[in-house]
């Protein structure tokens, strides 16, 4: 089995369309969440932020009448990929077109698109739905459109797992090119659930906060006082390829996927296990995959989305993971900068990490003014951003459901 090198991205995201654009704001930390501009919120609606992405054009990805044709998922989704084929360097041929497989995916899908159509049905009847409805709302689609727009022909489909989706679809990237499947793989996600009834439903559940009149200081993660998520939308794809292929045609390699672990909490529906079993389980498996001992790991792209339970599980289990080497791991989240990119997030975060491991730095959290209990011997910084060398990072991801996904990623 050959080494599976990360030798282009794409992102879309509320800080920053585009590697450098994003590399900007992770060394700023800078925060792309504010009151929700998409719909009219009204007066009672329980939530009014988001993490929108600003300045998206999709005719500069596709042509006018096809973006008329897709929900913003799918535009979002496309746009990553083709960003992600441009940095790669690659050259698909038919010959190789025919060994690129496509796992994009989404955890949600084209919602803002069924939400429109049924508020249309509801006021002009069947025959005014529109004929775009499935293909435009299906998660299937985004890998389909993708395939589609790159002209890409092998193994292609959307593994759905919540949260987890894009980390999932990492994880079976790498195996398709282990075991032969494929010698170049999209993987990534995609979201854009920013919409009246996503954010009632998650609203209901008490998954989000509510710092409305504080938009910038709603997403802390490990923060004693957090109240939840805020949901953001966006975009980010990862071309993953063997190592021989790589190096043959001297592409740059970002870094190598070394290991993943993918585990079920089997707890319940929506909250994690309090303990972060699966999680743990989940980091060990893909540190042991990856041939490495925990020491080996400097840093944790945490999961931590700014919910009471999950951060402190989540903290609980990387101490036990790391035991006496706790004290040298840094963690962070993403989350803190740019919000919840939900079945994205992953990947996005991935992207996020990649790029802080080449520059040699983490960002910190503007909003963890008072650390949570479980930080206590772990490095999670505040407000600053710490030079670092990092030579291999975790990067975790958990979903409603009890999907766990981690994934070890270093430099060679």
């Amino acid at each position: 089995m050959g080494r599976v090198a990360i030798t282009g991205m794409g992102v879309i995201s509320p800080i920053g369309i585009g590697k450098e654009a994003l590399l900007e704001s992770l060394k700023s930390n800078r925060i792309g969440i504010d009151r929700i501009s998409l719909f009219d919120c009204p007066e009672d609606f329980p939530v009014k932020i988001g993490g929108e992405v600003k300045g998206f054009n999709p005719t500069e990805y596709m042509d006018r009448k096809v973006a008329r044709r897709y929900d913003r998922v799918l535009q979002f989704a496309v746009a990553a990929a083709k960003m992600a084929y441009e940095d790669s360097g690659l050259d698909i041929d038919d010959s190789l077109a025919q060994r690129t497989a496509v796992l994009v995916t989404s955890g949600i899908g084209g919602f803002r698109t069924l939400w429109g159509e049924m508020k249309r049905y509801q006021k002009f009847g069947p025959n005014k739905v529109s004929p775009f409805l499935i293909p435009m709302m299906i998660v299937d689609m985004i890998s389909g459109a993708v395939a589609i727009h790159l002209g890409l022909k092998g193994p292609n489909f959307s593994p759905v797992s919540a949260c987890a989706s894009s980390s999932h679809s990492i994880a079976l990237g790498t195996m398709f090119v282990e075991h032969g499947i494929a010698d170049v793989v999209f993987v990534g996600g995609a979201e854009a659930v920013i919409d009246e009834l996503p954010i009632a439903a998650f609203a209901s559940m008490k998954a989000l906060s509510t710092r409305n009149e504080e938009p910038r200081k709603a997403s802390r993660p490990f923060d004693k006082n957090r109240d939840g998520f805020v949901m953001s939308e966006g975009a980010a794809v990862l071309v993953l390829e063997r190592e021989e292929l790589a190096k043959a045609r001297g592409a740059r390699i970002y870094g190598y996927i070394k290991g993943y672990g993918m585990t079920g909490d089997a707890y319940h529906l929506s909250a994690p296990d309090p303990e972060g079993r699966g999680a743990e389980v989940a980091m060990r498996i893909a540190i042991e995959k990856a041939q490495l001992k925990p020491e080996d790991i400097q840093y944790v792209n945490a999961h931590a989305t700014g919910t009471p339970v999950g951060d402190s599980a989540e903290l609980k289990a990387i101490k036990k993971v790391m035991g006496k080497h706790s004290n040298e791991v840094v963690v962070n989240s993403t989350k803190g900068l740019a919000g919840h990119l939900l079945g994205a997030a992953g990947a996005f975060e991935m992207i996020c990490a990649l790029l802080m491991m080449k520059e040699g730095f983490v960002h910190g959290h503007p909003n963890l003014e008072e650390p949570d209990d479980e930080c206590e011997g772990l490095k999670v910084p505040k407000n600053e951003i710490l030079n670092m060398e990092i030579t291999n990072f975790i990067s975790n991801s958990f979903g409603f459901g009890g999907h766990n996904v981690s994934l070890v990623v270093g430099r060679g």
